[in-house]
């Protein structure tokens, strides 16, 4: 599905212009610093512009200031957070202050919560791919060779 032109120029803009706390937690994302995680900053999916996104975990990571603890914002949050939801992306919410003051903690929580999703195996970092199943040992086409005498009579024909 095509891209809205004008919801990709103004996500261009909300990167141009990003918050003190965006600029903070991207300082620990981008680049696959964290756990080699690829995270896009301010990315469209569907009508909405996602502060951060991983795609290879259809991961959302959103950042709220104060107005979302309003009700209005936090019904529109709630409609956002379903329909990301029904299309298979976990949405993560930090608060700003969150962001600034405790950007460490936040950013393990997303390596955390990240590394409990499971990742489509093609995209995923090495560190964070699904374990291989185990290889089964296969029988030995022959009888392994036999010490001592035995193996000496055998191999004589005897």
């Amino acid at each position: 599905m095509p891209t809205d032109p004008i919801l990709r120029g103004r996500a261009r803009r909300l990167r141009k212009e990003a918050t003190d706390a965006e600029r903070a937690l991207w300082r620990g994302l981008r680049g696959r610093r964290l756990a080699g995680l690829k995270f896009r900053r301010q990315h469209v999916v569907g009508r909405y512009i996602l502060d951060f996104y991983c795609h290879e975990y259809r991961l959302a990571v959103e950042l709220d200031g104060g107005q979302h603890n309003e009700a209005t914002q936090a019904r529109r949050d709630s409609a956002r957070t379903a329909f990301l939801e029904s299309r298979g992306v976990a949405v993560l919410r930090y608060s700003n202050l969150e962001a600034l003051n405790e950007t460490g903690a936040v950013l393990e929580d997303i390596r955390r919560r990240a590394a409990g999703r499971r990742p489509e195996p093609r995209n995923a970092p090495p560190g964070l791919r699904p374990p291989l199943p185990l290889a089964r040992k296969r029988a030995p086409t022959r009888p392994p060779p036999q010490a001592g005498e035995e193996a000496k009579k055998e191999r004589d024909g005897a």
